[in-house]
Protein backbone atom coordinates (compact mmCIF):
# COMPACT_ATOMS: atom_id res chain seq x y z
CA UNK A 1 0.00 0.00 0.00
CA UNK A 2 2.83 2.39 0.87
CA UNK A 3 4.45 1.70 -2.50
CA UNK A 4 1.29 2.73 -4.36
CA UNK A 5 0.85 5.84 -2.22
CA UNK A 6 4.42 6.91 -3.04
CA UNK A 7 3.75 6.19 -6.70
CA UNK A 8 0.67 8.40 -6.67
CA UNK A 9 2.67 11.23 -5.12
CA UNK A 10 5.20 11.14 -7.97
CA UNK A 11 2.61 11.39 -10.76
CA UNK A 12 2.71 14.68 -12.66
CA UNK A 13 -0.97 15.42 -12.15
CA UNK A 14 -0.76 18.91 -13.65
CA UNK A 15 0.34 17.43 -16.98
CA UNK A 16 -2.93 15.50 -17.28
CA UNK A 17 -5.23 18.47 -16.74
CA UNK A 18 -5.18 19.21 -20.47
CA UNK A 19 -6.68 15.80 -21.23
CA UNK A 20 -9.99 17.09 -19.91
CA UNK A 21 -10.48 18.53 -23.41
CA UNK A 22 -9.90 15.20 -25.17
CA UNK A 23 -13.53 13.99 -24.91
CA UNK A 24 -14.58 16.79 -27.27
CA UNK A 25 -12.56 15.14 -30.05
CA UNK A 26 -13.69 11.64 -29.09
CA UNK A 27 -17.30 12.75 -29.32
CA UNK A 28 -16.83 13.57 -33.02
CA UNK A 29 -16.35 9.87 -33.85
CA UNK A 30 -18.87 8.34 -31.42
CA UNK A 31 -20.90 6.37 -32.12
CA UNK A 32 -18.45 4.84 -34.60
CA UNK A 33 -20.29 3.88 -37.79
CA UNK A 34 -17.53 3.56 -40.39
CA UNK A 35 -13.97 2.30 -40.58
CA UNK A 36 -13.01 5.95 -40.80
CA UNK A 37 -14.44 6.57 -37.31
CA UNK A 38 -12.73 3.49 -35.88
CA UNK A 39 -9.42 4.49 -37.40
CA UNK A 40 -9.42 7.91 -35.79
CA UNK A 41 -10.56 6.49 -32.45
CA UNK A 42 -7.56 4.16 -32.54
CA UNK A 43 -5.35 7.12 -33.38
CA UNK A 44 -6.75 8.95 -30.33
CA UNK A 45 -5.92 5.90 -28.20
CA UNK A 46 -2.39 5.90 -29.62
CA UNK A 47 -2.08 9.60 -28.87
CA UNK A 48 -3.22 9.03 -25.28
CA UNK A 49 -0.57 6.33 -24.77
CA UNK A 50 2.15 8.57 -26.21
CA UNK A 51 1.00 11.52 -24.10
CA UNK A 52 1.31 9.45 -20.92
CA UNK A 53 4.71 8.09 -21.95
CA UNK A 54 6.01 11.61 -22.58
CA UNK A 55 5.05 12.54 -19.03
CA UNK A 56 6.09 9.37 -17.20
CA UNK A 57 9.13 8.18 -19.21
CA UNK A 58 11.56 11.10 -19.67
CA UNK A 59 14.24 8.84 -21.16
CA UNK A 60 11.91 7.86 -24.02
CA UNK A 61 11.06 11.42 -25.06
CA UNK A 62 13.45 11.40 -28.01
CA UNK A 63 10.99 8.91 -29.58
CA UNK A 64 7.65 9.65 -27.91
CA UNK A 65 7.68 13.41 -28.52
CA UNK A 66 8.11 13.15 -32.32
CA UNK A 67 5.65 10.24 -32.40
CA UNK A 68 3.02 12.29 -30.57
CA UNK A 69 3.54 15.17 -32.98
CA UNK A 70 3.15 12.85 -35.99
CA UNK A 71 -0.08 11.31 -34.66
CA UNK A 72 -1.68 14.66 -33.92
CA UNK A 73 -0.27 16.07 -37.16
CA UNK A 74 -2.17 13.41 -39.10
CA UNK A 75 -5.36 14.74 -37.53
CA UNK A 76 -4.49 18.22 -38.80
CA UNK A 77 -3.64 17.05 -42.34
CA UNK A 78 -6.19 14.29 -43.00
CA UNK A 79 -9.03 14.86 -40.52
CA UNK A 80 -9.35 18.65 -40.73
CA UNK A 81 -8.80 18.64 -36.95
CA UNK A 82 -6.42 21.34 -35.77
CA UNK A 83 -7.47 20.83 -32.17
CA UNK A 84 -5.45 17.64 -31.50
CA UNK A 85 -2.13 19.19 -32.49
CA UNK A 86 -2.54 21.76 -29.73
CA UNK A 87 -1.82 19.02 -27.14
CA UNK A 88 1.85 18.55 -28.16
CA UNK A 89 1.98 22.25 -28.93
CA UNK A 90 1.63 22.93 -25.22
CA UNK A 91 2.97 19.75 -23.61
CA UNK A 92 6.12 19.24 -25.69
CA UNK A 93 6.92 22.95 -25.99
CA UNK A 94 6.65 23.33 -22.23
CA UNK A 95 8.99 20.39 -21.61
CA UNK A 96 11.48 21.72 -24.15
CA UNK A 97 11.74 24.93 -22.14
CA UNK A 98 14.60 23.31 -20.22
CA UNK A 99 16.32 22.00 -23.31
CA UNK A 100 18.58 23.76 -25.84
CA UNK A 101 16.70 26.14 -28.13
CA UNK A 102 17.61 24.17 -31.23
CA UNK A 103 15.44 21.27 -30.00
CA UNK A 104 12.44 23.55 -29.69
CA UNK A 105 13.13 25.03 -33.11
CA UNK A 106 13.17 21.53 -34.58
CA UNK A 107 9.90 20.63 -32.92
CA UNK A 108 8.29 23.94 -33.91
CA UNK A 109 9.33 23.42 -37.52
CA UNK A 110 7.62 20.02 -37.63
CA UNK A 111 4.58 21.40 -35.80
CA UNK A 112 4.03 24.23 -38.28
CA UNK A 113 4.67 21.97 -41.29
CA UNK A 114 1.77 19.74 -40.20
CA UNK A 115 -0.44 22.69 -39.35
CA UNK A 116 0.18 24.53 -42.61
CA UNK A 117 -0.14 21.34 -44.66
CA UNK A 118 -3.49 20.69 -43.01
CA UNK A 119 -4.67 24.22 -43.76
CA UNK A 120 -3.61 23.93 -47.42
CA UNK A 121 -5.38 20.59 -47.80
CA UNK A 122 -8.52 21.93 -46.14
CA UNK A 123 -8.50 24.97 -48.42
CA UNK A 124 -8.09 22.86 -51.56
CA UNK A 125 -10.97 20.61 -50.56
CA UNK A 126 -13.19 23.31 -49.09
CA UNK A 127 -12.26 26.69 -50.64
CA UNK A 128 -14.70 28.56 -48.43
CA UNK A 129 -13.56 26.96 -45.19
CA UNK A 130 -11.43 29.91 -44.14
CA UNK A 131 -13.90 32.67 -44.65
CA UNK A 132 -14.11 35.24 -41.90
CA UNK A 133 -17.85 34.64 -41.68
CA UNK A 134 -17.50 31.14 -40.15
CA UNK A 135 -14.76 31.91 -37.69
CA UNK A 136 -12.33 29.21 -38.90
CA UNK A 137 -9.56 31.74 -39.47
CA UNK A 138 -9.85 32.99 -35.91
CA UNK A 139 -9.85 29.37 -34.76
CA UNK A 140 -6.32 29.02 -36.14
CA UNK A 141 -4.92 31.71 -33.84
CA UNK A 142 -4.61 29.43 -30.79
CA UNK A 143 -2.98 26.50 -32.65
CA UNK A 144 -0.54 28.92 -34.28
CA UNK A 145 0.46 30.58 -31.00
CA UNK A 146 0.40 27.53 -28.70
CA UNK A 147 4.04 26.38 -29.09
CA UNK A 148 5.40 29.91 -28.70
CA UNK A 149 3.23 30.67 -25.68
CA UNK A 150 4.02 27.35 -23.98
CA UNK A 151 7.76 27.62 -24.58
CA UNK A 152 7.88 31.23 -23.39
CA UNK A 153 5.85 30.38 -20.30
CA UNK A 154 8.08 27.39 -19.51
CA UNK A 155 11.25 29.46 -19.76
CA UNK A 156 9.68 32.11 -17.54
CA UNK A 157 8.65 29.53 -14.92
CA UNK A 158 12.13 27.98 -14.93
CA UNK A 159 13.84 31.35 -14.55
CA UNK A 160 11.52 32.22 -11.65
CA UNK A 161 12.23 28.86 -10.03
CA UNK A 162 15.95 29.40 -10.38
CA UNK A 163 15.58 32.90 -8.93
CA UNK A 164 13.59 31.62 -5.95
CA UNK A 165 16.12 28.89 -5.37
CA UNK A 166 18.98 31.39 -5.53
CA UNK A 167 17.19 33.60 -3.01
CA UNK A 168 16.79 30.68 -0.63
CA UNK A 169 20.48 29.90 -0.93
CA UNK A 170 21.43 33.51 -0.33
CA UNK A 171 19.24 33.51 2.77
CA UNK A 172 21.05 30.43 4.01
CA UNK A 173 24.40 32.09 3.36
CA UNK A 174 23.29 35.16 5.33
CA UNK A 175 22.39 32.88 8.22
CA UNK A 176 25.75 31.20 7.85
CA UNK A 177 27.51 34.57 7.97
CA UNK A 178 25.81 35.16 11.30
CA UNK A 179 27.21 31.87 12.57
CA UNK A 180 30.64 32.92 11.39
CA UNK A 181 30.29 36.19 13.29
CA UNK A 182 29.47 34.21 16.42
CA UNK A 183 32.49 32.02 15.74
CA UNK A 184 34.74 35.07 15.53
CA UNK A 185 33.32 36.38 18.79
CA UNK A 186 33.99 33.06 20.47
CA UNK A 187 37.52 33.07 19.18
CA UNK A 188 38.17 36.68 20.19
CA UNK A 189 36.67 36.35 23.67
CA UNK A 190 36.83 32.81 25.01
CA UNK A 191 39.91 31.99 22.99
CA UNK A 192 41.74 35.01 24.34
CA UNK A 193 40.58 34.27 27.90
CA UNK A 194 41.75 30.70 27.74
CA UNK A 195 45.09 31.76 26.34
CA UNK A 196 45.47 34.13 29.24
CA UNK A 197 44.62 31.37 31.73
CA UNK A 198 47.29 29.21 30.17
CA UNK A 199 49.94 31.95 30.48
CA UNK A 200 49.00 32.69 34.07
CA UNK A 201 49.10 29.03 34.99
CA UNK A 202 52.58 28.59 33.51
CA UNK A 203 53.77 31.68 35.36
CA UNK A 204 52.22 30.45 38.62
CA UNK A 205 54.07 27.17 38.30
CA UNK A 206 57.36 29.01 38.10
CA UNK A 207 56.52 31.26 41.04
CA UNK A 208 55.27 28.46 43.25
CA UNK A 209 58.31 26.25 43.11
CA UNK A 210 58.39 26.15 46.85
CA UNK A 211 54.59 25.65 47.21
CA UNK A 212 53.05 22.38 48.34
CA UNK A 213 52.77 19.62 45.78
CA UNK A 214 49.00 19.77 45.75
CA UNK A 215 49.05 23.33 44.50
CA UNK A 216 51.25 22.37 41.58
CA UNK A 217 48.94 19.49 40.74
CA UNK A 218 45.91 21.75 40.73
CA UNK A 219 47.68 24.26 38.51
CA UNK A 220 48.59 21.48 36.08
CA UNK A 221 44.96 20.55 35.79
CA UNK A 222 43.97 24.15 35.18
CA UNK A 223 46.57 24.40 32.47
CA UNK A 224 45.42 21.19 30.85
CA UNK A 225 41.76 22.19 30.99
CA UNK A 226 42.44 25.61 29.53
CA UNK A 227 44.40 24.12 26.66
CA UNK A 228 41.61 21.66 25.93
CA UNK A 229 39.05 24.43 25.89
CA UNK A 230 41.19 26.50 23.59
CA UNK A 231 41.46 23.59 21.19
CA UNK A 232 37.72 23.09 21.38
CA UNK A 233 37.09 26.70 20.40
CA UNK A 234 39.44 26.34 17.46
CA UNK A 235 37.63 23.21 16.28
CA UNK A 236 34.26 24.96 16.48
CA UNK A 237 35.58 27.85 14.44
CA UNK A 238 37.08 25.52 11.84
CA UNK A 239 33.80 23.60 11.51
CA UNK A 240 31.83 26.78 11.02
CA UNK A 241 34.20 27.84 8.23
CA UNK A 242 33.75 24.58 6.29
CA UNK A 243 31.97 24.88 2.94
CA UNK A 244 28.22 24.20 3.00
CA UNK A 245 26.02 22.55 0.38
CA UNK A 246 24.21 25.83 -0.19
CA UNK A 247 27.44 27.63 -1.07
CA UNK A 248 28.42 24.90 -3.51
CA UNK A 249 25.01 24.81 -5.19
CA UNK A 250 24.87 28.59 -5.46
CA UNK A 251 28.22 28.74 -7.23
CA UNK A 252 28.01 25.57 -9.32
CA UNK A 253 24.44 26.02 -10.60
CA UNK A 254 25.45 29.48 -11.78
CA UNK A 255 28.37 27.94 -13.66
CA UNK A 256 26.18 25.19 -15.10
CA UNK A 257 23.57 27.72 -16.23
CA UNK A 258 26.30 29.68 -18.01
CA UNK A 259 27.20 26.44 -19.79
CA UNK A 260 23.58 25.88 -20.83
CA UNK A 261 22.80 23.16 -18.26
CA UNK A 262 19.63 23.34 -16.16
CA UNK A 263 19.90 22.19 -12.55
CA UNK A 264 17.00 20.90 -10.48
CA UNK A 265 17.12 19.68 -6.88
CA UNK A 266 14.86 17.78 -4.50
CA UNK A 267 15.20 17.75 -0.72
CA UNK A 268 17.66 20.65 -0.71
CA UNK A 269 15.96 22.49 2.16
CA UNK A 270 16.33 19.53 4.50
CA UNK A 271 19.94 18.97 3.39
CA UNK A 272 20.92 22.47 4.54
CA UNK A 273 20.22 21.25 8.09
CA UNK A 274 22.62 18.31 7.89
CA UNK A 275 25.69 18.37 10.19
CA UNK A 276 28.45 20.71 9.10
CA UNK A 277 30.98 17.91 8.70
CA UNK A 278 28.57 15.96 6.47
CA UNK A 279 27.86 19.00 4.29
CA UNK A 280 31.54 19.78 4.00
CA UNK A 281 32.40 16.27 2.81
CA UNK A 282 29.56 16.18 0.29
CA UNK A 283 30.31 19.74 -0.85
CA UNK A 284 33.86 18.88 -1.89
CA UNK A 285 32.64 15.87 -3.88
CA UNK A 286 29.79 17.82 -5.52
CA UNK A 287 32.20 20.49 -6.75
CA UNK A 288 34.23 17.85 -8.57
CA UNK A 289 31.13 16.04 -9.86
CA UNK A 290 29.41 19.16 -11.22
CA UNK A 291 32.67 20.36 -12.77
CA UNK A 292 32.90 17.03 -14.60
CA UNK A 293 29.35 17.53 -15.91
CA UNK A 294 30.33 20.90 -17.38
CA UNK A 295 33.58 19.67 -18.89
CA UNK A 296 32.79 16.20 -20.17
CA UNK A 297 29.12 15.15 -20.02
CA UNK A 298 27.64 17.36 -22.78
CA UNK A 299 24.49 17.36 -20.66
CA UNK A 300 21.47 19.65 -20.86
CA UNK A 301 19.99 18.93 -17.44
CA UNK A 302 21.22 17.76 -14.04
CA UNK A 303 19.01 16.56 -11.20
CA UNK A 304 20.29 16.35 -7.62
CA UNK A 305 18.26 14.49 -4.97
CA UNK A 306 19.12 14.86 -1.29
CA UNK A 307 17.92 11.91 0.80
CA UNK A 308 18.05 11.33 4.55
CA UNK A 309 17.02 8.10 6.28
CA UNK A 310 17.42 6.78 9.79
CA UNK A 311 20.88 5.46 8.93
CA UNK A 312 22.38 7.50 6.11
CA UNK A 313 22.74 10.82 4.32
CA UNK A 314 22.66 10.41 0.55
CA UNK A 315 22.97 12.49 -2.62
CA UNK A 316 21.98 11.25 -6.05
CA UNK A 317 23.22 13.23 -9.05
CA UNK A 318 21.89 12.33 -12.51
CA UNK A 319 22.76 14.07 -15.77
CA UNK A 320 21.34 13.44 -19.24
CA UNK A 321 24.72 13.61 -20.95
CA UNK A 322 26.48 11.26 -23.33
CA UNK A 323 27.63 8.80 -20.63
CA UNK A 324 30.34 6.47 -21.85
CA UNK A 325 33.75 5.90 -20.30
CA UNK A 326 34.20 6.85 -16.65
CA UNK A 327 37.98 7.16 -16.60
CA UNK A 328 40.45 9.26 -18.54
CA UNK A 329 44.19 8.97 -18.70
CA UNK A 330 45.90 11.25 -16.21
CA UNK A 331 42.62 12.14 -14.43
CA UNK A 332 42.01 11.24 -10.80
CA UNK A 333 38.75 13.07 -10.09
CA UNK A 334 36.65 9.93 -9.54
CA UNK A 335 39.34 8.32 -7.40
CA UNK A 336 39.58 11.49 -5.32
CA UNK A 337 35.82 11.61 -4.76
CA UNK A 338 35.71 7.96 -3.76
CA UNK A 339 38.68 8.36 -1.40
CA UNK A 340 37.12 11.38 0.30
CA UNK A 341 33.90 9.51 1.04
CA UNK A 342 35.61 6.29 2.08
CA UNK A 343 37.67 8.27 4.60
CA UNK A 344 34.34 9.03 6.33
CA UNK A 345 33.16 5.38 6.01
CA UNK A 346 30.92 6.45 3.12
CA UNK A 347 30.34 4.95 -0.32
CA UNK A 348 30.68 6.26 -3.87
CA UNK A 349 28.80 4.58 -6.72
CA UNK A 350 28.94 5.75 -10.33
CA UNK A 351 27.11 4.28 -13.31
CA UNK A 352 27.01 5.45 -16.91
CA UNK A 353 24.87 4.63 -19.93
CA UNK A 354 23.47 6.29 -23.03
CA UNK A 355 20.97 8.01 -20.73
CA UNK A 356 23.75 9.83 -18.87
CA UNK A 357 25.75 9.35 -15.71
CA UNK A 358 24.50 8.84 -12.16
CA UNK A 359 26.44 9.34 -8.93
CA UNK A 360 25.21 8.03 -5.58
CA UNK A 361 27.09 9.50 -2.61
CA UNK A 362 26.39 8.09 0.84
CA UNK A 363 27.61 8.89 4.35
CA UNK A 364 26.52 6.96 7.46
CA UNK A 365 24.92 8.56 10.45
CA UNK A 366 26.97 8.16 13.59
Amino acid sequence: MTHYKNKLKTIEWTSYVWLAYLPYTIAIYIPAKTWHDWFWLMMIAGFLVLYILVVEKPHWRAVTMPAELVVTGLFAVFAANNFMIIFPGWQVSFLLGRRPKREFYGFAAGYYVFLIAGCIRDYLQYPGAFGWHNGDVMGLVFPLLSPILAYTFSRSVERQRQLNQTNRRLKTIVERNERERIARDLHDTLGQSFSMITLKTELAKKLLVKAPDKVVSELDEIEQTSRQNLQLVREIVNNLHEQSLTEVLLAQTHNLAAAGVWTTTAGETQATKWPTTVQSCFAAVLVEAMTNVMRHARAHEVRIDFVETAKIYQIKLQDDGKGGTLTRQGANGIAGMRTRLQAKQGTFVITSSRRGTQLILTLPKE
